[in-house]
């Protein structure tokens, strides 16, 4: 059982090193909202959605108050849209309905974001799905707080490129969509390979079908908790520094673990997963980059950066899952650009590249996140980068994913700023060379040989 003295061990790690429960987000099936007539949709989605989701921005403020434990966000996950309104979409802007309608209960219940409007399309896509996706500029031009994210691959399935070149095309749209923004929508916008159902976090965050009516998931971050303990093992051998990652991530999946089962108790829905993942955030000593340095790094992109990652992660992972039966979502560590002053820094010494940033994807838990790119970089660029991560996500077993932001009217050397948790990022350059003809040849690459398990 956790006691309250593992919260208040964690004191020092709130107040002073920026140890913070990143969000309580309820994940909500609206699998029974299906219908052949769309204002019947909308009606169901919004009154299900604000029914369960009345208490939960209230219910995490009491627990903040309760433990002195800080909740960045509440959030709602549901079901991808792109089944939801699969009866009674027939148009783009049939489904751009739906998106304002997840906005308006997200707005009423008062979470910082709802995830879900999604489509997963790994092998291949229904005319509905194929809809969606085209109205994802639009719906996320005219929502605030709405967020999207497509899977085009799996171990299982391979990569869809079909879905791959029109995604390369729908975030250029949704570039333009919202230039007069630094081109925000791009940054509530995720490309998947190998989704999970459970994960907490945005933009990606969606309610899978095989979940429970409702299920409430908590993400918990503390990069700077785990730098400041490195630094009492400064110059000790990597058996201590393992050892030392290890039990600090355990104490803060605990907290998490806390928190998921106090949430799960007031609102009476069931606990589904806690998830570590080192997401760090614009402020100064929040950063995985300064983790990464602490650990013997000059600078992130330095050669053993990649290596430094997999250590990184993979600690951070034994160490949850020793501290709680139900670690699930990403868990592991983030390397997002523009929420990373350390990352950011990197980037503007010449450290850091997309090409450095690819690599060190094969170890970390997502991918390329929160990167600025030019804003004349072509669609079919766009779609080079997603299959190449798909393809590290693919062969390796992992989740991998793409959120880039063609910055319209930017250049490599620029800089955009999206404020609050997303940040400011350098516009990074991108390779020149085309790779048109490669994206452009429609199908499916096929799953690798390894997963043919059964």
């Amino acid at each position: 059982m956790i006691n309250r003295f593992e919260v208040d061990e964690t004191n020092k790690m709130i107040e002073q090193e920026k140890l913070d429960v990143r969000t309580i987000t309820m994940g909500i099936s609206l699998l029974d909202c299906i219908d052949s007539q769309l204002d019947k949709v909308n009606e169901k989605v919004y009154k299900k959605i604000t029914s369960y989701a009345k208490d939960l921005v209230e219910v995490g403020h009491e627990i903040e108050v309760k433990y002195g434990i800080p909740i960045v966000n509440k959030r709602i996950s549901v079901t991808p849209i792109a089944l939801v309104g699969s009866a009674a979409c027939k148009t783009a802007e049939d489904f751009v309905t739906l998106a304002k309608t997840l906005d308006q209960a997200a707005k009423e219940v008062k979470v910082n974001f709802i995830g879900g409007y999604s489509a997963l399309v790994s092998k291949g896509m229904t005319q509905a799905e194929e809809l969606l996706i085209r109205s994802i500029p639009q719906a996320l031009a005219c929502t605030d707080r709405v967020c999207s994210s497509v899977n085009v691959g799996s171990t299982k399935t391979g990569i869809n490129m079909d879905a791959v070149k029109l995604m390369g095309e729908v975030i250029r749209e949704t570039a333009l969509a919202t230039r007069e923004r630094d081109s925000l929508g791009c940054a509530k916008l995720v490309v998947f390979c190998n989704a999970p159902d459970d994960n907490p976090f945005m933009a990606g965050a969606f309610h899978g079908v095989t979940e429970a009516d409702a299920i409430i998931n908590v993400g918990v971050s503390g990069p700077g908790v785990v730098k400041t303990a490195l630094e009492e093992v400064r110059g000790q051998n990597f058996e201590v520094l393992c050892e030392t990652i290890k039990k600090t991530a355990f104490k803060v999946t605990r907290v998490g673990q806390l928190v998921a089962q106090e949430a799960s108790q007031k609102l009476g829905v069931p606990f589904g997963i806690v998830d570590l993942s080192l997401a760090p955030t614009p402020a100064v000593g929040d950063s995985v980059a300064e983790i990464l340095e602490e650990i013997g790094l000059e600078s992130v992109g330095a050669p053993g950066t990649t290596a430094a990652l997999a250590l990184l992660n993979d600690q951070v992972k034994k160490g949850g899952v020793m501290a709680s039966s139900y670690v699930g979502g990403l868990s592991g560590a983030f390397i997002p650009v523009s929420e990373d002053q350390g990352m950011i820094d990197a980037v503007n010494r010449g450290a850091l590249s997309i090409e450095k940033l690819e690599a060190m994807t094969c170890v970390c838990s997502v991918g390329l996140d929160m990167i600025a790119i030019p804003g004349d970089t072509t669609p079919d660029t766009l779609s080079g980068i997603i299959a190449d991560e798909a393809a590290i996500g693919m062969i390796n077993q992992k989740t991998t994913a793409v959120r880039l932001i063609p910055a319209i009217g930017k250049k490599a050397g620029d800089t955009v700023e999206f404020g609050g948790l997303l940040g400011y990022a350098p516009v990074m350059p991108v390779n020149p060379y085309s790779c048109a003809k490669f994206v452009n040849r429609g199908g499916r690459i096929p799953a690798p040989i390894h997963s043919f398990k059964n």
